[in-house]
């Protein structure tokens, strides 16, 4: 079963120092259709003015993951890290039994685009964690967070994982998946045809009880990021 959700559809804010599109429900933006899926709970495409950034707020219990599209992010959290995020990096940070941070645009000058993703937790009250790195730009499906950090990867405290899709124009790609899970794949650039459907930057699909998956860029490169979840 595949359910799209089109760029257009998506929520949204804007504050003057932030833009953002919330793929589902989040802050002043409710729609009783889209209050996540399965352990994903937040998608919201963000765009921060130079200089501005998140004050500094509490979260528990989330797995909190960004992901950097232009621009840099200061980071700062109670847990004593502070760090730089820049342009390809992937960031986890396990809230646990309660952390607070800060994120900011690094620079002064520049735009700062990033995603923010929240997951669900199976393991509850521990104590927080952070981690960040880059896993380069290799086509293909690349695995960036799994549940035991297999290879390199960040772990995450649930059942699941996520992956950084890069094609170029032309490229079919046979997904791996089961009918027994569940499957996001938002796409941040170029345009990807996915069985019967025509993705665009922005656009995100459900995909449920189903065995087999091809992927062709129509228009490339493509990016996106593939998640795999509790059935």
């Amino acid at each position: 079963m595949f359910d799209v959700i089109r760029s257009n559809e998506r929520g949204g804010a804007s504050f003057g120092w932030l833009n953002s599109k919330h793929t589902f429900s989040f802050g002043n933006y409710y729609n009783p259709k889209q209050m996540g899926f399965s352990a994903l709970r937040v998608i919201n495409d963000d765009e921060v003015a130079p200089g501005a950034g998140f004050q500094t707020h509490s979260h528990a219990n989330m797995e909190i993951i960004s992901y950097v599209l232009q621009g840099s992010i200061a980071h700062k959290d109670s847990a004593g890290n502070q760090e730089l995020l820049p342009a390809g990096e992937f960031q986890l940070m396990s809230a646990g039994s309660g952390i607070a941070h800060s994120e900011f645009n690094a620079s002064q000058t520049e735009q700062l685009k990033f995603l923010q993703i929240w997951i669900q937790p199976n393991e509850f009250d521990g104590e927080p964690g952070y981690q960040q790195k880059k896993f380069g730009e290799t086509p293909g499906l690349t695995e960036v967070i799994t549940s035991d950090g297999r290879n390199g990867t960040l772990r995450i405290k649930q059942d699941a994982s996520l992956s950084q899709l890069l094609l170029n124009e032309g490229d079919v790609l046979d997904l791996p998946v089961r009918s027994d899970r569940a499957y996001y794949l938002h796409l941040i650039e170029g345009e990807l045809a996915l069985e019967q459907n025509l993705l665009k930057p922005g656009d995100g699909i459900k995909l449920v009880k189903t065995d087999k998956l091809n992927t062709l860029a129509t228009q490339g490169p493509v990016r996106a990021l593939f998640f795999n979840l509790p059935g």
